[in-house]
């Protein structure tokens, strides 16, 4: 068995009835090279077949501990099933992209069956021009975006015809644990927290500034200043105000979800990139900036100072293949409200540079360990708590950014060429009612954006405006 750490319990804990934790990638696919030009149903379940050694994580299922004294183990299924992941779907020929956003919108919104492992995969015929999709979730708690891009090397291949796994299938189904062999690991557990979260505090606390709206607190500051200097962990550059202001997209999320997709050629953003002497990770930023002024402005809510966004950092290095989250997060003010667009991705530039510099300036598993300090007995309470807080209260954040760097050739399923990678991810009360997830593949950014259905009606307007704003940043 393998238990899950509490940063993963964590993406379990924060499951409500408006909130779904699980990340999800939307791939377009051309079928011309599969033969008869089809993709079928049987060609993708007898891939996964063959391919299933490479993904283990697929054939894990929770093993929850008693009145939840602990946190989760991951088991082996005794009943996998392969056939009740692997499904197939439909659009009214010819379907269009926003159709399949919103059949994906609907999918993505379902939580996943925690009695079963935590992934569904979706092929979906009937778009026009003879493309296909296929959609695949699998929930936050098993893996980050860094092993979700792993699996999606496992799954996909570099040339058209399909490569040879040579890897032997050795899996083999494991019994449930008894409650009782349960309890006992929990109680052990629970008698050696108090040591074991010592030293994540001594470690976390000194960063707690890091954090939007904590940071804030009278005598944070002071608080953290000092244990930095007295464990001489060096100094951490002074972060600009992080409070966030209240926009329409912050609040309590409902189960409904709106979903749009869009490309835009990374050539061009690279150009933006050398004429303007910033990196690509900040033209994505200051894209986003601009769309959702933009966005703002068109209804009437625009706030006087910056928004606050979230930017997820990966701390795995690329020969891990762990389980699990191996995560950071940086938290950069996102400058809506400078009108001009040059002022924008310079402020974009220094927030991010100043963003980068504190990441760098703290330890690599700070949010693991302060996530830890909560006994798992009360980490769903705790999670629990912040959810029906965070709406009433000053947002935290205001959005996720997340922009992650892919292939720039071509990927194949099934000799289907991969022409578009969508990611897809979370929204909640705390980390807003929008997500913007970029992913770069193959000469574009593809972009997924992933919304509360109420908060966020016209998300398809976002896709437009962030085309505006690179032409915006390319007359610059």
């Amino acid at each position: 068995m393998r238990q899950l750490s509490a940063l993963d319990a964590q993406f379990l804990n924060v499951e409500s009835r408006g909130t779904v934790a699980h990340i999800a990638g939307l791939a377009v696919l051309d079928p011309t090279g599969a033969p008869g030009g089809r993709l079928t149903l049987d060609d993708l379940m007898e891939l996964m077949r063959r391919r299933l050694p490479l993904v283990r994580q697929f054939r894990w299922r929770l093993a929850e501990v008693p009145f939840g004294l602990d946190h989760p183990y991951w088991i082996e299924d005794p009943d996998f099933d392969l056939e009740y992941h692997v499904r197939e779907i439909a659009l009214p020929e010819p379907g269009d992209d926003r159709q399949l956003a919103e059949q994906v919108a609907r999918l993505h919104q379902r939580p996943l069956d925690r009695a079963r492992p935590l992934w569904e995969m979706y092929l979906v015929q009937g778009l026009s021009g003879g493309r296909i999709a296929l959609y695949a979730k699998i929930h936050h708690a098993l893996i980050d975006g860094v092993a979700a891009a792993q699996i999606v090397a496992a799954l996909l291949d570099l040339e058209p015809e399909p490569r040879q796994v040579d890897v032997a299938d050795r899996w083999r189904p494991e019994r449930p644990p008894g409650a009782w062999s349960l309890l006992a690991g929990a109680a052990a557990r629970a008698a050696v927290h108090p040591l074991r979260t010592t030293g994540g505090l001594l470690r976390a606390v000194p960063y707690l500034d890091t954090f939007p709206l904590v940071g804030r607190l009278p005598g944070v500051g002071v608080l953290t200043g000092a244990l930095r200097t007295a464990a001489r962990t060096g100094a951490v550059p002074p972060q600009a105000d992080l409070t966030a202001p209240r926009t329409p997209f912050n609040g309590t999320v409902t189960r409904h979800r709106r979903v749009a997709v869009g490309s835009l050629p990374l050539g061009e953003v690279k150009k933006v990139r050398h004429a303007l002497g910033v990196s690509v990770n900040d033209v994505v930023m200051a894209l986003c900036a601009s769309a959702l002024r933009r966005w703002l402005i068109d209804h009437d809510a625009l706030p006087d100072r910056p928004l606050i966004a979230a930017v997820p950092v990966s701390t795995r290095s690329l020969d891990d293949d762990a389980h699990g989250n191996q995560v950071s997060a940086m938290f950069t003010p996102l400058p809506t409200h400078l009108a001009d667009p040059r002022d924008r991705i310079a402020e974009t530039h220094a927030t991010m540079t100043t963003a980068k510099r504190r990441l760098v300036a703290t330890p690599d598993r700070w949010l693991e360990e302060l996530t830890a300090v909560v006994p798992p007995a009360f980490g769903g309470l705790a999670a629990r708590a912040l959810l029906r807080l965070a709406p009433s209260a000053v947002p935290p954040i205001n959005l996720v950014i997340s922009n992650v760097a892919g292939p720039q050739f071509p990927l194949y399923l099934c000799r289907a060429e991969v022409l578009a990678y969508h990611p897809l991810s979370v929204v909640s009360d705390l980390s807003g009612g929008l997500n913007i997830t970029v992913f770069s593949y193959n000469g574009n950014l593809d972009i997924g954006l992933t919304a509360c259905r109420e908060m966020v009606p016209d998300v398809w307007r976002l896709i437009d405006h962030l085309a505006d704003a690179l032409e915006e940043l390319k007359r610059l």
